[in-house]
């Protein structure tokens, strides 16, 4: 793996936006806000008429796209993200992002990454940075 700053990071996409797996994490992570699995709270609020994702669910997406990168879910060391915008059921989102830096540290080779998540619409509705440390092969 040839790592470089510049690098884009290959995207992940999720074709449709599960409202089922919604209403699972609303009870995994203790959510008591029905808008993530009840269309009336959301219409009551003026949100529109579809049950809007978890933030940790979108957050998730971006990891599971580095994870997929680079194969190990301990290459992870840090992420940061500001949320934008929802992701509502059926959205189709894709996590993508691009190598901003590299360094050595503590023996590791790290790589800082611009990451993101957008709706096929375009929008981009999570942006943020991560470090990873590079596999071994990537780091020579």
């Amino acid at each position: 793996m040839d790592v470089e700053v510049g690098t884009p990071i290959p995207a992940w996409t999720v074709e449709s936006v599960d409202t089922e797996k919604m209403k699972t994490m609303a009870a995994l992570l203790r959510d008591p806000n029905p808008i993530h699995w009840d269309v009336d709270a959301v219409r009551s609020l003026g949100m529109g008429d579809k049950v809007i994702n978890q933030g940790p669910t979108n957050m998730a997406y971006v990891l599971n796209m580095l994870i997929s990168w680079l194969g190990d879910p301990a290459c992870v060391r840090r992420i940061t993200v500001r949320f934008l915008a929802n992701v509502l059921g059926g959205d189709s989102v894709v996590a993508a992002g691009r190598v901003t830096g590299l360094r050595e540290e503590g023996g590791e080779r790290l790589a800082d990454c611009e990451v993101w998540l957008e709706r096929a619409d375009g929008q981009r509705v999570l942006a943020g940075t991560a470090t990873v440390a590079l596999p071994q092969a990537a780091a020579a």
